[in-house]
């Protein structure tokens, strides 16, 4: 339960004082206080809190609302609430070929600046290459990643990993390996751990040792793509 601190931090960032919030919502700036110090406030109270930040009861409580991206706070506050199953965030955007079967589309490092800010534009998406793996179950949506470093060892630098497209986040196994796409870090390839319930996060791990395992807070996560096999062709 994160409410205390949220309605801390959200006082904070309308830079409001204790008194004045206190006199803004009927209580007294004791209460108030109390509140901000964990005390567990009636149900009427917490409606009171959702209904003048513009923020869920649900988000109020269950989510540590500080680690958000200013983007995401904004969407929060015009009514999009996040949601760690991934359900809420948008639909995914997708090509498909001629025959009406989706594509495969492949986002080179070149193209994934580009993508971190365009995952949801059709023309962006089209533009990228595409191909296809007869192979893969029809049930699944797929994307090719290419990725960076050797922290995936034995998995080489440059390498391209196709990966299905994760719609429940809480479905992830924990030693998982996975794309994960963010606008502000960019697009990682690492093991997930969840770590929901602690502080609504992931743990990523490199299998490659000598990398630092990281946490990630979930409200920056915009996809979760479930590694499923990897080549080592060139486009051009």
């Amino acid at each position: 339960m994160f409410f205390a601190e949220n309605i801390k931090f959200l006082r904070k960032r309308r830079r409001k004082s204790q008194a004045d919030l206190a006199e803004q919502l009927e209580i007294t700036r004791t209460t108030l206080a109390g509140y901000e110090k964990s005390v567990q406030p009636p149900f009427k109270v917490l409606v009171k809190f959702a209904e003048y930040f513009n923020v869920s009861i649900d988000a109020l409580i269950r989510y540590k609302l500080q680690e958000l991206s200013e983007f995401q706070l904004s969407q929060i506050e015009d009514g999009f609430d996040i949601d760690v199953t991934g359900k809420k965030l948008r639909l995914l955007t997708i090509s498909v070929n001629q025959d009406g079967d989706e594509n495969i589309e492949m986002v080179p490092l070149k193209a994934q600046a580009g993508y971190t800010n365009s995952y949801g534009d059709l023309d962006f998406i089209e533009s990228l290459p595409k191909f296809t793996l007869p192979f893969l179950p029809k049930d699944k949506t797929y994307r090719t990643f290419q990725i960076k470093g050797d922290s995936m060892l034995p998995i080489p630098e440059g390498s391209w990993v196709t990966a299905s497209y994760i719609q429940n986040w809480e479905t992830i196994k924990d030693g998982t390996p996975c794309i994960i796409v963010t606008q502000e870090d960019g697009i990682v390839f690492k093991v997930v751990y969840k770590q929901f319930e602690k502080n609504q996060s992931l743990l990523l791990v490199s299998s490659n040792r000598n990398y630092k395992p990281y946490e990630l807070p979930i409200g920056k996560v915009v996809e979760i793509w479930k590694f499923e096999t990897y080549n080592g062709f060139e486009i051009l």
